[in-house]
């Protein structure tokens, strides 16, 4: 029977042991600030994804994600012996983009407010093109 709660609990769980994990298993000095931002396990407890971010400029942060990449099953040891369950979940390591995905948009939003407030001052003094009352009238036609 699949139990999603405890694959939700699990997800926290690992999450917060990878993050104590980084720093004892991966003793490299080139590796960036690097924040676990979510961790989704499936409901058979085999497979475990975990979203992470990396602070700093482009390079930093592929060397971050080779460093990462090539420490995965120590991360994975480390987790598997203080996680207390029979078998240790597959750790699959996967950069989140939702960060970046989110300035870009707040940036797109700021621009559309830009743009809005400048065809509301157009509005304000806009004139109609030709004449004021362009309806012809009873009047006028006899």
């Amino acid at each position: 029977m699949v139990d999603h709660a405890r694959a939700r609990r699990l997800g926290e769980r690992i999450k917060v042991l990878a993050a104590e994990a980084l720093a004892k298993v991966v003793k490299d000095p080139d590796l960036g600030f690097v924040t676990f931002t979510d961790a989704r396990v499936t409901p058979d407890l085999m497979q475990a994804r975990l979203y992470y971010t990396v602070f700093g400029s482009g390079a930093d942060k592929d060397r971050t994600i080779q460093i990462l990449e090539k420490n995965t099953g120590r991360l994975r040891g480390e987790i598997g012996k203080k996680l207390g369950i029979r078998l240790t979940p597959t750790l699959e390591l996967i950069l989140d983009e939702v960060p970046e995905n989110a300035g870009a948009l707040n940036d797109l939003l700021a621009e559309a407010k830009r743009r809005d407030e400048e065809l509301e001052k157009l509005a304000k003094t806009a004139k109609p093109a030709g004449e004021a009352d362009p309806y012809i009238h009873k009047t006028q036609a006899e």
